[in-house]
């Protein structure tokens, strides 16, 4: 887990799995997250090393995983999750002999290992699974994902992992739950010496253990999210940079195919733009002391830490809404999770729209940023129809992120945004989304790990508050918390115009709401759901002109 998470929150995490999930707690062995189950709510993961051999010719693997973790109440079982794609080969303490195997049954997608006494708390355990086999095949990546086993135009393999909604353990042994991060990971990689692996972290060493074979040594020196760790191999060149940034220098790495060389080079501007407009809103990228990398991949994207996935093929319009706004929007948004997602982290799927939504809301801010007033309301319109008010965007029960099946935690969450920002005024919204990512301005100094935190709704919400002053329970209820969007009625009878909000269960919203007429706008007050202006009969009047308003 992060550093900030000890055993007083894992026990807190077990009675959540016992009440709600007491035998299964994940919904299958192909979905991640939701309720944790006891024997895994026990222990905290502190370090993942995972060695693998990647073999293109006939699509396997074959590896170990190496489970560190401290003990948060008494444990006797050690639980960890794998497909049944894959085959547990054997399982031991690290380090021991191969005489001192410990038992483990195979019970639908996880391994339950049985240690040879109950461990207390504040114990350390240590446990190794050598496993192999073909893993899944992502069928519609990054979506449905797996791994992908593709082709590039000159024939070379080009490999990649995505597993955002499956989880991890779809490809190595692991906790596969978001709340539990390891502090840091070794990720050493063997593939035929042609092909290149990136993946997250700093590289430390290439090796050959066996003729033919080159070996990747990778290290990931800060907390990271399991379903971030992603493998990318190919016939990569790679393109390096120094950013001068908020927090310092750091390496910029761009793993592009040999083909695509020359527009590596010229995207290169690209990045190095979007990170200096997320470090002036947001604060320095928070993973300097590795790096912060780019890799072309035969699916469309996704925020592996470190090394952004990349497969929008240079094109602005690649990525929904479709349209150039002029930027390449599947790189803006996959470097805005290295905040929203990998550095600030939601405890449960239930709050995933704090990486989607605020992500969304980084693309509008940014259109703003190059094309003013406009820029932004553009973007704003082409996400509109998208929205679906199916479910809450931020549910209070735990679920597993294939359950949340809607885009509304994307484009409703950065809408939603969009209407906090008008209620609460530029400077405290700005203000609320800085401490967001870094609470302190201390921490923004911090690369050792401690700067990564897990956040919830509720923790927002408390930070917007003391940013701006105000009791902005009804807000959240009223957007997050339930599906159904405010509707606003507006009647006028001669020169009284009428306004009323009409909301779900008649739930309170005091929202303000801008009126223009005769070429002034007038803010009117709505803190009783209701209001009634006087204008000249003649006069027409605007509602919500500019569009700031989140409503049916």
């Amino acid at each position: 887990m992060k550093h900030r998470i000890g055993s007083i929150t894992v026990l807190v995490l077990m009675a959540a799995g016992c009440a709600q999930a007491p035998v299964s707690g994940q919904v299958g062995p192909y979905d991640s997250g939701g309720p944790l189950m006891p024997e895994q709510a026990s222990y905290d993961v502190t370090y993942y090393a995972l060695d693998l051999n990647v073999s293109p010719a006939d699509s396997s693997i074959e590896g170990r995983s190496t489970i560190h973790a401290r003990v948060g109440s008494p444990l006797e079982w050690f639980v960890v999750d794998l497909v049944p794609d894959l085959t547990v080969r054997w399982v031991a303490k690290a380090g021991a002999a191969p005489d001192q195997m410990l038992r483990h049954e195979r019970r639908g997608g996880k391994v339950w290992i049985e240690l040879p006494h109950t461990h207390q708390p504040g114990d350390v355990v240590a446990v190794t699974v050598a496993y192999g086999g073909r893993p899944r095949i992502a069928r519609r990546p990054p979506w449905d994902g797996g791994f992908t086993w593709a082709r590039t135009p000159s024939g070379e393999p080009w490999i990649a992992t995505s597993c955002q909604g499956e989880g991890a353990d779809i490809w190595w042994p692991v906790k596969d739950h978001v709340s539990d991060e390891p502090d840091s990971m070794s990720i050493r990689v063997t593939v035929p010496d042609h092909l290149v692996v990136a993946t997250n972290g700093r590289l430390r060493e290439i090796s050959q253990r066996r003729e033919g074979e080159a070996t990747y040594d990778w290290f990931v020196s800060t907390p990271i999210n399991t379903y971030t760790v992603a493998l990318n191999i190919g016939p990569y060149r790679v393109i390096e940079d120094e950013f001068e940034g908020a927090g310092g220098a750091f390496p910029v790495k761009f793993y592009v195919l040999p083909e695509d060389y020359d527009k590596g080079l010229e995207f290169m501007d690209e990045i190095t733009s979007h990170l200096r407009f997320y470090e002036k809103y947001l604060g320095p990228y928070p993973f300097r002391a590795d790096k912060y990398g780019v890799v072309q991949t035969p699916h469309l994207g996704m925020e592996h830490q470190s090394i952004i996935a990349y497969g929008a093929n240079f094109s602005n319009e690649a990525m929904t809404p479709r349209g150039d706004f002029g930027f390449d929007k599947l790189h803006h948004h996959e470097l805005a999770h290295e905040w929203w997602g990998n550095l600030v982290t939601n405890t449960d799927w239930k709050d995933l729209w704090i990486h989607e939504g605020f992500g969304t809301y980084m693309q509008v801010l940014y259109a703003e940023e190059l094309r003013g007033d406009n820029g932004a309301l553009q973007y704003l319109s082409a996400v509109r129809p998208m929205i679906r008010n199916r479910a809450a965007v931020a549910p209070r029960e735990s679920m597993a992120v294939d359950a949340m099946g809607d885009r509304d935690v994307y484009f409703k969450g950065g809408w939603i945004l969009h209407t906090l920002r008008y209620l609460i005024g530029d400077e405290a919204f700005f203000e609320s989304l800085r401490r967001m990512a870094y609470p302190t301005v201390e921490l923004e100094s911090v690369t050792d790990g401690s700067q990564c935190r897990f956040a919830s709704t509720e923790d927002f919400r408390r930070i917007v508050e003391q940013r701006s002053g105000r009791d902005l329970a009804w807000f959240f209820d009223v957007y997050v918390r339930q599906p159904e969007l405010p509707e606003l009625a507006v009647t006028r009878d001669g020169p009284r115009l009428r306004l009323q909000w009409i909301t779900p269960d008649g739930l309170p919203f005091p929202m303000p709401v801008e009126v223009s007429f005769s070429g002034e706008t007038r803010t009117v007050d709505m803190s009783t759901g209701s209001a009634e202006i006087e204008l000249p009969d003649t006069v027409h009047a605007g509602v919500d002109p500019r569009m700031r308003i989140l409503k049916k």
